[in-house]
């Protein structure tokens, strides 16, 4: 039977703080569930209603007790307490790969979908700086539809990690509003693709360490328009013109 403390356990858990602290992280849904029972990440604790995950080992509880201990709007009927998998990029290990870096993403909608775009476009490394939302944030693993599990996410000091892959010869590019156009002149299948905050763009800092500045431009190229895109669709886009490119 569900206790008040395991109900202020999951509670606690929408806190990165607590997350840290305890190497805990809350995911919601059936079908975020199976495919974490089938990874290798290990469940602390999961609680589901009657009706689903029958095969799994789950502690039953009713669905008053699942609104309480969920973390969403809309009750889902599991909840997972799953431990934090160890993951650290080494720029050694991701030379000649495409990297997707995030500096200063905040919000935890954008994240999760980046790390969505990440999945489907087969980029297996996600690079942030340590002001980046927090991937097991519960927004985030909602938001990313399980990619959170097969794309390895980590926090670093972006400029170190950025100097250190221009150090192995790989390209640095970043999104900017005074890059060149991306659609014209040539993207490397490899090096590190940059996306920046929601509102201040890329700190100056990592605007000098770019080897090649981008830009989206819109259409027609006169038309007076939206300032900018949104940072997960502008990541998208980037990063379906970089495959695009690499299939030619």
């Amino acid at each position: 039977m569900i206790t008040k403390a395991d109900i202020r356990l999951v509670r606690s858990l929408a806190d990165k703080r607590t997350r840290d602290e305890l190497g805990l992280f809350v995911a919601e849904g059936e079908k975020l569930i199976s495919e974490i029972l089938s990874s290798d990440l290990r469940i602390h604790r999961l609680f589901a209603t009657d009706d689903v995950l029958a095969d799994a080992d789950a502690e039953r509880v009713a669905r008053s007790q699942m609104e309480r201990i969920s973390l969403l709007k809309t009750p889902s009927s599991c909840v997972a307490v799953v431990c934090k998998p160890h993951r650290e990029a080494s720029p050694d290990k991701l030379r000649g790969r495409l990297t997707l870096a995030l500096d200063d993403v905040q919000n935890p909608g954008n994240v999760g979908t980046i790390i969505r775009i990440a999945d489907w476009f087969g980029i297996e490394n996600i690079v942030c700086s340590h002001s980046t939302a927090d991937c097991f944030n519960p927004k985030v693993v909602q938001a990313s539809m399980g990619a959170v599990l097969r794309v390895s996410v980590s926090y670093t000091d972006l400029d170190d990690f950025l100097v250190r892959m221009r150090e192995l010869g790989e390209p640095v590019f970043g999104m900017t509003l005074d890059g060149r156009d991306m659609y014209a002149g040539q993207l490397a299948d490899h090096g590190v693709l940059v996306m920046g905050n929601e509102g201040k763009g890329l700190r100056p800092s990592t605007l000098e360490l770019l080897t090649d500045r981008l830009y989206i431009p819109s259409y027609p190229a006169d038309r007076s328009g939206s300032e900018s895109l949104n940072v997960a669709v502008a990541t998208a886009v980037a990063v379906a013109e970089f495959r695009r490119r690499a299939s030619l």
